[in-house]
C-alpha cells in the first residue's frame, strides 16, 4: 500500500472483493486472528445461497437496515429499495429520491454507485463520472444521506441536509491529489483508460468515510481517498480530504468496500469492461492486500458488500449488478420492469 501523504486518520483493516455496506467484512472457509490492530485474515470464501430478487437490474450500493433487511441503490434510476434478505421477492418498499436530488435535464439519473452506514445514517454517493460517451452529466456529481427509522415493520429513510455537488471540484482543487491527474480524468468517459469514476464507499471507525474509484487506477494501483467531515459536507460545507492511499489490487479498481470490527470488506473489479473480479483483505497501515479465493465469483458482476452485524465475518452477503446480462438476446435493463431483476449471493465461513 502506499501512503500519499502523513493521514490524520487510523485505519484498523480492509477486506477487499474486487467489485460495499456498513459495518462488516465477509469471511472465507478460514478466519484466523491476526496480530495486527485485531483485523482477521481471511484465506478462503464459500459461496452459498444464490438467490434473485426481482424489480430492478442494476444493484449497486446496498445497506443493512436491519438483521432481515437491506436497502439498495440502482444506478439506472434514483429509487432506493428496500428487500428482505432471507426471503427474496420484490421490493418491502421503494423511496423516489428524484426530486430531494435535484436532479435537472434529460439524463437525471444521478448514477448512484455506492452506501456506507455510520449509526443509523447512512450516505450514498454517486460516480460522479460522465456517461458512456464522455457527455457530462452533472447529475452524477452527488454525495447525499438518509436516517434510518425503524418502527416494527415500518422502515423511513429520511433525507439529511441537501444533496452536496461539489465533491469532484474538492478533489481535483486539492493540491495532495495532482499527482493522480483527475482534472484530466473527469474529461473523459468513465470506462476508458484513464477515466473518472466512483463506485466504492466505506465507513471507517472515527466516523469517517473512504471513497474508492474504480478509475483511474494510478500506476496500476487503486485509489482511495478519505472523507474527514461527511456530516458537515450534507449541510453544505466544503469536503476535507485527507491523505491518497494506494492498494495493489492486481491492477483491478474498487467496486465497493465495507467494515466490520478492525477489518473492511472491498469489491474489486477492472476500470472498464469485463468479468474479472477478485477479493482481498487488507489489515490496514503499511500490510499489503491479501486475495481471498472464492469459487464461481465469475459467474456474477459483484458490485455491493452487504454486512450484517448480527453475521459479522461469517456470512457476508453480496449484490450483482445485472443491467448488462442479456436474457433471450435482450439486456436485463431493457426488459419490461416486470421481468427484470438482480442476483444475490453470501459469502461464507460455515462449514
Amino acid at each position: 500500500m502506499i501512503l500519499m501523504r502523513l493521514p490524520r486518520l487510523i485505519l484498523a483493516g480492509l477486506l477487499v472483493l474486487a467489485g460495499g455496506a456498513e459495518r462488516g467484512v465477509g469471511d472465507s472457509a478460514v478466519a484466523a486472528s491476526s496480530a495486527q490492530n485485531g483485523a482477521q485474515s481471511i484465506t478462503r470464501y464459500k459461496l452459498v445461497r444464490p438467490a434473485r430478487y426481482p424489480g430492478m437490474c442494476d444493484a449497486s450500493g446496498a445497506v443493512a437496515v436491519s438483521s432481515n433487511l437491506f436497502v439498495v441503490a440502482s444506478d439506472e434510476d434514483n429509487v432506493l429499495r428496500l428487500y428482505k434478505s432471507e426471503q427474496p421477492g420484490q421490493p418491502v418498499k421503494e423511496y423516489d429520491y428524484n426530486t430531494f436530488l435535484d436532479v435537472r435535464g434529460k439524463s437525471l439519473e444521478a448514477d448512484l454507485e455506492a452506501a456506507a452506514r455510520i449509526g443509523n445514517r447512512v450516505f450514498w454517493i454517486g460516480s460522479h463520472g460522465r456517461n458512456h460517451v464522455g457527455k457530462v452529466r452533472e447529475n452524477r456529481d452527488r454525495f447525499f444521506a438518509t436516517d434510518i427509522e425503524v418502527d416494527g415493520d415500518n422502515v423511513k429513510l429520511e433525507p439529511v441536509g441537501k444533496p452536496y455537488e461539489r465533491l469532484l471540484e474538492d478533489l481535483i482543487d486539492d493540491p495532495t491529489f495532482a499527482q493522480f491527474h483527475l482534472a484530466e480524468a473527469a474529461l473523459h468517459a468513465p470506462k476508458d483508460e484513464w477515466g473518472l469514476n466512483i463506485e466504492g464507499l466505506a465507513a471507517t471507525p472515527e466516523g469517517h468515510l473512504l471513497i474508492g474509484f474504480r478509475n483511474p487506477i494510478p500506476k496500476g494501483k487503486a485509489l482511495i481517498i478519505p472523507m474527514l467531515n461527511p456530516n458537515e459536507v450534507v449541510q453544505g460545507q466544503r469536503a476535507k480530504l485527507d491523505a491518497a492511499m494506494q492498494l495493489d489490487l492486481d491492477g483491478l479498481g474498487i467496486r465497493d468496500m465495507a467494515y466490520f470490527e478492525g477489518t473492511y470488506v472491498i469489491i474489486a473489479g477492472p476500470p472498464g469492461g469485463g468479468s474479472h473480479f477478485e477479493v482481498f483483505s487488507w489489515a490496514g497501515s503499511s500490510a499489503e492486500p491479501r486475495e481471498i479465493k472464492v469459487k464461481h465469483l465469475k459467474e456474477y458482476h459483484p458490485e455491493a458488500i452487504i454486512i450484517y452485524p448480527e453475521k459479522g465475518l461469517q456470512e457476508i452477503q453480496i449484490l450483482s449488478d445485472d443491467g448488462a446480462m442479456t436474457m433471450d438476446g435482450t439486456p436485463c435493463k431493457d426488459k419490461d420492469p416486470s421481468q427484470q431483476g438482480f442476483r444475490s449471493f453470501w459469502l461464507s465461513q460455515r462449514p
